[in-house]
């Protein structure tokens, strides 16, 4: 059996990503479809509807330049201050940028569908993360990683089913 095709041909893409360590690590998750389905409606009301501490915002690559296809940044964590506002809107976004246009690059995002699809970043920046340029860096690869396995559909079953024996994250060592 194969995957049905979602709106326009295009069925929707999640990914995972994790960069880094420590305070300036980061980690996001992608959902990346077309227009005209519920991915639209998810973006748009995601766009229309920031509440105290998350504020939703179109990613830009410089003043002006929008990234395409056109992406949505929704932190994960409540911005709890001028120096955790500059990391996320400077260089997480910046680092999203980067990694879009990674993905346009290597075709993971193939470059002549950018007009049809729409990009939703969940993004996590510590509210402790000290350095801007490990905050970019770590957000580039991350979104880049996380594109990737939305294109791939995941990590291979069978590498899920090794690592769920023993499940492991950034913030949980393992069961003893």
């Amino acid at each position: 059996m194969g995957v049905t095709p979602g709106v326009d041909g295009w069925t929707t893409q999640v990914g995972e990503g994790f960069a880094g360590n420590g305070v300036d690590a980061a980690h996001l998750n992608t959902v990346l479809g077309a227009r005209g389905g519920p991915l639209e409606a998810a973006w748009v009301t995601a766009l229309a509807t920031p509440r105290q501490g998350h504020i939703p915002f179109v990613v830009v690559a410089a003043p002006n330049v929008a990234v395409r296809p056109p992406t949505l940044f929704v932190n994960k964590a409540p911005l709890t201050g001028d120096r955790h506002e500059r990391l996320t809107w400077g260089p997480a976004q910046a680092g999203v940028a980067g990694g879009v246009a990674d993905a346009l690059g290597d075709e993971t995002i193939p470059p002549g569908d950018v007009g049809r699809l729409l990009l939703i970043a969940a993004v996590w920046v510590n509210p402790a993360a000290q350095d801007p340029d490990a905050v970019y860096r770590h957000n580039r690869s991350a979104t880049h990683a996380a594109l990737r396995a939305g294109a791939s559909g995941g990590p291979p079953l069978a590498e899920l089913l090794r690592a769920g024996e023993h499940p492991v994250n950034p913030y949980f060592g393992g069961p003893r």
